[in-house]
């Protein structure tokens, strides 16, 4: 009997669609040890030659703190078990970020990551006063801005202490998050086609197509304040989940017409049903994509799509921008 040759399978998207969930990681948990140096090292990576520079690099340095601080391991105060039955039993998740009692901790955590990023801050940095001016701010001021932050409403929040008071909330609900997850397997059920992160219940940031393993093409949204992931299928909106009128769009280099263009890692998944879109990063056309960081350096991309007349399903918050719009929407973006 003769030995059949091997048979080489490439994966479409909706091969990947089709596959069994029961495959899948559903939830994929942040590990705080270290997501925020790898953010680190690639915003340094992208603020080479970035017009945003000097941004990108303050940012570089706080997530560098952020890095410190979680390797002090403080002590948190979890989540009982009957805290997790009664969130499940309501369908809401168990860390929810406008419905959780934060621990007063990450306010001082805050107040030594910030103290850490002003002492690497050169003397003639512009952004020392910012920095120094949030370490001053007074614990209910910081309540106040965290809560209307958490709540996505702009109207009275300090929109130049924002990101830093944001730096601080993610150590918290990462941290809060991953020792939740490790102590209590089934603390965070993921709802089928969530558009909202399961554990915190904020918005994504971007949605990151994974390489390897389980992971393999699957396509995860990425929180941006708890930095868990969780799944959903590809080709579909991450606002309305509709899965007809979907196109991308990505910003173009400027290449001789003899190169063959490299394929973008980062586009917009644009819906033509509700005018959403949210970007999508793709792992295997660059291994060192940083969901966070490469969502600031491509900001123009931002702002071409929403000329066009689609708004965001999502949010960074190491980069804010008023909307009186949003201003009575909670969680809106």
């Amino acid at each position: 009997m003769n030995a059949q040759p091997p048979t080489s399978i490439t994966r479409t998207p909706e091969d990947i669609v089709q596959r069994s969930d029961l495959e899948i990681p559903q939830l994929l948990l942040p590990e705080p040890s270290r997501l925020f140096a790898e953010r680190a090292l690639r915003l340094r990576q992208l603020a080479a030659s970035h017009a945003m520079r000097d941004y990108l690099m303050l940012l570089a340095l706080v997530g560098e703190a952020q890095h410190a601080r979680v390797q002090s391991q403080t002590a948190m105060v979890l989540p009982t078990l009957a805290q997790l039955d009664s969130a499940a039993q309501e369908g809401q998740p168990a860390l929810g970020a406008t419905g959780w009692t934060r621990d007063g901790q990450w306010r001082a955590e805050l107040r030594a990551l910030l103290q850490q990023v002003l002492e690497q801050l050169p003397n003639d940095s512009p952004a020392r006063a910012a920095v120094q001016a949030v370490i001053q701010l007074p614990d209910t001021t910081l309540e106040q801005q965290a809560d209307r932050l958490l709540a996505g409403i702009t109207l009275g929040l300090d929109l130049a202490a924002a990101p830093l008071i944001a730096a601080g909330l993610q150590l918290y609900f990462t941290q809060l998050v991953a020792a939740t997850g490790a102590a209590q397997l089934s603390a965070f059920p993921v709802p089928t086609q969530a558009t909202r992160c399961p554990c915190c219940g904020s918005l994504p940031v971007t949605s990151i197509i994974r390489l390897g393993g389980q992971q393999e093409g699957q396509r995860y949204l990425y929180c941006t304040l708890c930095n868990a992931q969780w799944h959903l299928g590809r080709i579909q909106c991450t606002h309305c989940l509709a899965t007809q009128g979907i196109h991308y769009e990505s910003l173009r280099p400027n290449v001789d017409s003899d190169t063959e263009p490299k394929r973008p890692v980062v586009e917009a998944e644009a819906c033509d049903s509700c005018h959403h879109y949210l970007k999508i990063m793709h792992v295997a056309r660059d291994l060192h994509v940083e969901p966070v960081a490469d969502d600031l350096a491509t900001l123009t991309l931002d702002l071409l799509v929403s000329e066009a007349g689609f708004s965001r399903h999502g949010t960074n918050m190491l980069l804010l921008f008023g909307d009186d719009e949003h201003d009575t929407e909670p969680g809106a973006s």
